[in-house]
Order: C-alpha cells, then structure tokens, then sequence
C-alpha cells in the first residue's frame, strides 16, 4: 500500500473534521495494531509542534509504518512555530504519515500548504460550502446507501447551518438498513426527529421486538429530554445481564425466572427477560453482550465518535439482532 508522507484535514465544524480524521486515520493503519501505530503526541504552548516533528521523526518498532497525528495545529500558525515542521515535510521519513488537524475558519499558511504539497501529501477539507445538496450526495454515497430525492433534500433542509450533524445520521442510517440500501423520506424521517422524554422500557420493548425505527426514535427522544448516555447504558446493561441469566438457566415459567433474577414482587419483567432469552437464543444473547462490551469501550474513548452516535449505533445493531432471531 502506497502511504502519503502527510495528510492535512481543515473544516470548520468539529465533528465533521474528526470523522474525516477518524477515518483517515483508521485506513493509514490499515490491518495493523493501531496500539503500535498510532502515535498522537499533546502539542502544548510551551514545546509547541516540536513533540509532533521528534514523533514523526521516529522509526517504527514492531511495525513496518507509523501514523502520528497533529491535532488542532492551527493554534501554531506563526512562522516561527511551523519551522521545525517545515523542514521535516523538505524530507519527510518514508515510514511515517503525518495526519495534520487543522481547525476553524483561517486560511492554511501558504508555506505550509506548499510544504505538503512539495512533499507529495495531501489536503483534505470537510467544509461543505454553499453547496449542501452536493455535500450531502457526496457523504451518502460513501456509506453505500441511496436516497430518493425527497428524502435527500428533506435531511438537507433539516442540516440547515448545521452540517455536523450529517456524520451521526448517516452512521446510524447505514447500520440500520445496509449497504446498498435506497431510503425515502419515510425510512429518514424517524431518525430526524426531537421529541420530549419517554420511559426506559419503550426503548428495550422497541429493541426487543426489532424495531429499528422506534428504537431510534426513543433513544433520540430520551437523549434529548436530558437522560445522561450512561444512565441509558445501565439501563440496556440491566435488560440484557437478566437475559443473559436466564440463558441456559432450565427455568420453566416466569415464576422461577424471578428467583434466578432475584426478583420480588411482579414477575412481569422476569417474564419479559424469559421470552426475550428464548427469541434470541444463545448466539443472540452473546452478540448483544458482545455489542454492549464494545460500546463501553468506545465510549471510554476506543474510537473517536460523539457519545450519542455511539449510542445510536448501538441501539441499531441490539435491534437487528433481536429482529433476525423473531
């Protein structure tokens, strides 16, 4: 695989530019142990970009490449802080890509931009311009998906100003539905909507039944009525650790799946979990725990995704579990 020696991703919206970064970064890495190859040095006011230069500079162990990423290097715009990066791009060293974060509204310095260009890099930005439609467009057909064209210019009106929140549909959309996937406004519309709260069981019931739809529009509506997302991942981590139980555990009735659950009172939820453990069998029980151990994990910081598109991912997949086992 042919490397460029440096990447530069500028935009003006935070979560467009790190999804772009996110993804940059995943395919610099490729098969490789990211834990080996990603090195992301902090660029402070005092050392400045001299962390990033010594890190770029630094040949790989255990690996044949390394990826060191720049964050936010805009704040060293001043000539006297991009030298020493300056005269790493006049040679950069074969093994490194050097994936360059470049936020806000400011220009790139021109010695910069002829640096990596000199270097045989690139630049990549994530501004969509006055051109939203054709930003759009561009954005769905990466994920595999197709939208009529009414659905299209629906999601672009409901963009408006603010295209960072194209990423966190879009991921949702394509895990709901599938690559290759044509949507109308009908297929979009529930995933666009702001509601007020719900209770927690709408949104296992939705899950349980295989209800994509319903339960995104739940998850959606709990987030934004001010449910914290850890407060929704005890609740699924609940649900499922009581499915979990009751898998395999020889219980005849919901009056003995409450003892396993050490349940008191209504048996009504034993009842539930029983039902739901039997539907999804025990590779469906696995891979909804499966699912829940990874969401943890990037939620503590694994993958560099917001925490409700994480959440949303999450509440898709645990629904096409349960709908492929109805």
């Amino acid at each position: 695989m042919s490397r460029p020696p440096v990447i530069l991703i500028k935009g003006a919206d935070d979560i467009l530019r790190s999804a772009r970064r996110s993804a940059v970064i995943a395919e610099q890495v490729g098969d490789a142990d990211a834990t080996l190859v990603v090195d992301e040095p902090t660029l402070d006011e005092d050392e400045r970009l001299r962390p990033l230069v010594d890190a770029a500079q630094t040949s790989p162990f255990f690996t044949d490449h390394r990826v060191v990423v720049g964050r936010s290097i805009e704040r060293f715009k001043a000539k006297d802080d991009l030298a020493g990066l300056l005269d790493y791009l006049a040679d950069p060293l074969p093994t490194t890509v050097l994936v360059l974060d470049w936020g806000g509204t400011g220009r790139v310095p021109k010695a910069l931009s002829d640096a990596i260009t000199g270097a045989g890099g690139e630049t990549i930005s994530t501004d969509p311009g006055r051109d939203v439609g054709s930003f759009v467009d561009e954005a769905v057909a990466k994920t595999g998906l197709s939208l009529a064209r009414d659905a299209q210019r629906h999601l672009v009106d409901w963009l408006g100003d603010d295209p960072g929140k194209l990423p966190g549909v879009l991921a949702v959309l394509a895990s709901t539905y599938g690559e290759g996937a044509r949507l109308g406004i009908a297929d979009v519309e529930p995933f666009l909507g702001d509601a007020g709260g719900v209770p927690p069981w709408d949104l296992t019931d939705a899950i349980d039944r295989g209800d994509i739809a319903a339960a995104i529009t739940t998850l959606t509506r709990m987030l934004r009525s001010g449910r914290h997302p850890m407060q929704v991942m005890a609740t699924l981590h609940t649900h499922f650790q009581r499915i979990m139980r009751l898998d395999g555990a020889g219980v005849r009735g919901e009056k003995e799946a409450a003892t396993v659950l050490g349940m008191k009172g209504s048996t009504f939820p034993a009842k539930k979990a029983l039902a739901q453990s039997r539907r999804l069998g025990s590779d469906g029980v696995r891979e909804s725990i499966r699912l829940l151990a990874r969401t943890d994990l990037e939620l503590r910081g694994t993958i560099d995704w917001p925490v409700e598109l994480s959440m949303e991912v999450l509440v898709a997949r645990l629904a096409r579990v349960a709908k492929a086992s109805r």
